[in-house]
């Protein structure tokens, strides 16, 4: 077999993507609170790149002349030898009082020694937030003070180690045995695990579920000694909402295990979540719609008012114009001006597609912005992208993200792009708006009678929405998490 290289042309297109083009559709799908941050990074990076002020002080304008007056202070200190120099001791002897005026009032001087020079990443480390404190920092910290002997004491570390971030042990406690292990026994693990589940929060250490009720129930400064018997003895029988069957086991009224309900309700089934890192992370709108004061239209503007205006530094752009400038310094700086040409189109673009899709929104979408989520019509993005111009992918990364502040609250645009069906009478209605009728059905159902989904199905048909299927139903309330009728039937 012979191997051997050769060469060959070909004609073919290719469509590739330049540089700004690829920068262009990031910045369009950058949320607001990401385009600073992106902002900030090409200020630090690029040194052509700079805020524009507000009032910003033009290149040849002319420095500002000092106030008229007599002020001695500011004058020369010309020596002469009349009046036996007289006028230049009163000068000085003023100065000196100045200067006495001046730190009286900004506070004691101190004199910094080389020393004493402030770090400035120490104080930046001294201005970052610290960490929240973790779970498994929170219980070795307390299990440091519980008194134990020592083999029980490395049996709790162990056991700390393998709770998860719910508070629970996660593996089966014989697990954590084994026969090369000989700092602690099968019966420390027990007894560790006894004291682990004394501490706080409340609940932690638990096994399952049932468990950590219980221990929160034994740890209760309140009687509660009925609750505790519920969950003891008839855990199953309550999560399958079993009511008059563990009514008639206990002897006791529904009225009464009601009431046991309602207070086990406000128990932690995840009391490890009380302690670790909060990931809540802030929601910032993107696009601001405004009802119109009279029989106008609605307002849309971006809420771009925190992002700061951009400019190419004049010094550097006519350095980079000079014929004189060395050679690598006029290329370092016009790569940099073009890159920082590209951040500012790509910047005033994403802002001019983002209101056009806004606003094409909101011509949609009227009547939701006027009557509210069940009046949400059915809006494919391939029609925003046609009337707006655009591609559809374009429309894709507009919305990726990004907010929108209503009178309705503060929601995704996403949420406005869903398909639907018709009714009767050819109106059409998205999934959106059929979930929240489905929610408005069940918050009004009667709670002795629940519906089931057939019902649930005649109801939305009698609201004008006769076409879903049974199976349609189920699947939705699975998806809003809500249970069946036999889970939410109260006695």
């Amino acid at each position: 077999m012979k191997l051997e290289m050769t060469g060959q042309m070909r004609m073919e297109q290719r469509m590739k993507l330049a540089p700004h083009m690829i920068q262009s559709m990031e910045i369009l799908q950058l949320p607001i609170l990401a385009l600073q941050e992106r902002i900030e990074q090409e200020l630090n990076s690029n040194p052509v790149l700079e805020l524009e002020e507000d009032d910003p002080i033009g290149e040849d304008a002319a420095p500002p002349e000092p106030p008229a007056g007599d002020d001695i202070g500011e004058k020369a200190l010309i020596l002469n030898t009349d009046q036996n120099k007289a006028d230049d001791f009163e000068r000085l002897d003023s100065i000196e009082d100045d200067f006495k005026e001046f730190i009286d009032q900004s506070g004691p001087y101190h004199v910094r020694r080389d020393g004493e020079e402030k770090d400035p990443k120490l104080e930046a480390l001294k201005n970052v937030a610290a960490p929240p404190q973790s779970l498994h920092d929170y219980l070795a910290e307390q299990w440091l003070l519980v008194e134990a002997e020592e083999p029980v004491k490395k049996a709790g570390t162990a056991i700390i180690d393998y709770l998860d971030v719910r508070g629970y042990l996660s593996v089966p406690l014989e697990q954590l045995y084994t026969k090369d292990q000989k700092d602690f026994t099968p019966g420390d693990l027990v007894r560790a695990l006894r004291l682990i589940q004394q501490l706080d929060p409340p609940g932690v250490g638990a096994r399952d579920l049932r468990e950590c009720l219980l221990i929160q129930l034994a740890q209760s400064s309140e009687e509660l000694s009925f609750e505790y018997r519920l969950i003891a003895d008839h855990m199953e029988a309550l999560l399958e909402n079993r009511l008059p069957e563990i009514a008639r086991r206990m002897e006791c009224r529904l009225e009464r295990l009601n009431q046991a309900i309602r207070r086990l309700s406000k128990l932690d089934s995840s009391p490890g979540l009380q302690v670790g890192r909060n990931e809540s992370i802030p929601i910032t709108p993107d696009v601001i719609v405004e009802p119109p004061n009279g029989s106008g239209d609605f307002s849309v503007r971006l809420a771009d008012s925190s992002l700061p205006s951009l400019r190419l530094n004049p010094f550097y752009t006519r350095m980079a114009d000079d014929g004189q400038t060395n050679e690598n310094t006029r290329k370092f700086l016009q790569n940099n001006i073009r890159s920082a040409h590209w951040i500012i189109e790509a910047i005033e673009q994403r802002k001019h597609t983002l209101l056009k899709v806004a606003r094409t929104i909101v011509r949609h979408q009227r009547d939701f912005f006027e009557h509210g989520p069940l009046h949400l019509r059915p809006l494919p993005m391939a029609t925003v992208a046609q009337e707006v111009g655009v591609h559809l992918a374009t429309v894709s990364r507009a919305v990726s993200g990004k907010y929108m502040q209503c009178a309705w609250g503060i929601l995704p645009l996403r949420k406005f792009f869903s398909g639907g069906t018709e009714d009767t009478s050819g109106q059409a209605h998205s999934w959106e708006a059929i979930r929240v009728q489905l929610q408005q059905i069940i918050d009004e159902e009667d709670k002795t009678k629940p519906l089931n989904d057939d019902q649930i199905k005649a109801k939305l048909a009698e609201a004008g929405i006769p076409n879903l299927a049974r199976r349609t139903v189920a699947k939705y309330r699975k998806l809003m998490n809500i249970p069946t009728a036999r889970f939410r039937r109260k006695y």
